[in-house]
């Protein structure tokens, strides 16, 4: 009996040290992205869909560029509707584990993906003093998304302990 009492002891002790365990972020330290996270078992992940920038001027026209602004921008207005959806999740930026970054060629910059502008503002948001975890990323160069103004979609997966 007094084995069994043990044993089960010593399995609610190991159910307690996975749950402990943090998510483990690999790369070069000077990187601005996370070559590899693993996340344990027993974090909820948390789905973030596709975000598109928001319009600057309300009364723009969305065919425009103009009316989201460059990709710096965009990008920014972007990462602060994400930040706000993870909010009402109760996470924040530094639970992003995973980040799909879609760029339209810049029509300012010859039909090339402004990935500078990009990671202007992805670095105020990763890999900051004050928040310095960084996901694993992907950024691509797409031809267009819903709005031919808009030039920058994201979307993220977010992992953090259960509360």
């Amino acid at each position: 009996m007094k084995r069994l009492i043990l044993a089960a002891a010593a399995l609610a002790f190991a159910g307690t040290a996975a749950h402990a365990q943090d998510i483990v972020r690999g790369g070069s330290p000077t990187s601005p992205i996370a070559s590899v996270v693993t996340v344990p078992a027993g974090y909820d992940t948390i789905y973030v869909s596709g975000m598109t920038p928001p319009m600057l001027d309300p009364k723009g026209d969305p065919a425009l560029t103009a009316t989201f602004g460059d990709t710096k921008t965009q990008t920014l207005g972007v990462l602060k509707r994400i930040e706000e959806a993870l909010k009402t999740q109760g996470a924040t930026m530094g639970d992003v584990v995973m980040m799909r970054v879609l760029l339209v060629g810049d029509p300012a910059k010859g039909g090339k993906m402004d990935f500078a502008g990009m990671m202007e503002s992805y670095k105020t948001f990763f890999g900051t003093p004050e928040q310095p975890n960084k996901p694993s990323r992907i950024t691509s160069q797409i031809t267009s998304l819903v709005q031919p103004g808009m030039l920058v979609e994201i979307e993220v997966q977010a992992a953090r302990k259960p509360k």
